[in-house]
């Protein structure tokens, strides 16, 4: 089976920045500024290596803070790595903040079809599909609103229903099954099932550790920028939630 997304000694490296201190606690903790290392840095990621194959999803866990979100970015290509290679071979839909790219000023209709193209359909392909982009989405009614009048709730619906129907190849998603309601959660989790068993691979992170369980097929769990387990999701998920802090 191909190899999709191959992450090779992965690191990242971030600077911790420190406001600039005013005079009077610059002078009264003098040696403390002279001797402090201004080079010091955050590493969010140390040495991370994994695969993932063709119609495989992938699910990451972790506390916040242990380097999920970097690795997303860096997949995505937004950020680089300090160390390490990263090879995609395959076109990314990302799914990592509500109605990103959405311009607030402009209706749901008219962002459907933006976001369309951005995705890699024609404007034909885009007004195609566009009914059944909205009836996905279960906001026909404010259809033809500015989109900076939406709750996130329908940014979700809509920035979800838009992606599932541009034929991705490789979805990243980063937490928005948690959003919405039970209802709408349950038809996103079916129409990612539907996605993945029609091959299409992602990564997918969440907190919601049922939602892991239920629809990955191997599942990592980050911690403090390394992996501490990998495999069967049941198995990382339980090892997760029994270790302490």
């Amino acid at each position: 089976m191909n190899c999709v997304v191959e992450i090779s000694d992965v690191w990242k490296k971030f600077p911790m920045r420190r406001d600039r201190p005013g005079f009077k606690e610059f002078f009264l903790n003098l040696p403390k500024f002279v001797n402090r290392n201004s080079n010091s840095n955050f590493w969010a990621l140390k040495g991370v290596s994994f695969k993932v194959k063709q119609g495989e999803c992938l699910g990451i866990i972790g506390k916040n803070g242990a380097g999920k979100s970097t690795l997303l970015s860096l997949i995505l290509g937004t950020i680089f790595p300090t160390k390490g290679d990263i090879e995609v071979s395959q076109k990314i839909t990302p799914l990592l903040e509500l109605g990103a790219g959405f311009h607030p000023d402009l209706t749901a209709r008219e962002n459907i079809i933006i976001n369309g193209v951005l995705l890699g359909l024609t404007k034909d392909e885009v007004m195609g599909r566009m009914e059944n982009i909205i009836a996905f989405s279960e906001i026909k009614e404010f259809i033809d609103m500015p989109v900076r009048t939406y709750s996130s709730g329908m940014y979700l619906r809509l920035a979800f229903s838009v992606a599932i129907h541009t034929d991705p190849k490789l979805l990243l998603i980063d937490e928005i099954l948690a959003v919405g309601d039970e209802a709408f959660q349950k038809k996103s989790k079916d129409a990612l099932l539907n996605l993945i068993n029609g091959g299409i691979t992602t990564i997918f992170v969440s907190h919601q550790m049922s939602a892991v369980k239920e629809i990955c097929n191997r599942a990592i769990w980050l911690d403090g920028g390394e992996i501490r387990g990998e495999g069967e999701p049941e198995r990382v998920v339980e090892e997760y939630l029994r270790c302490p802090g």
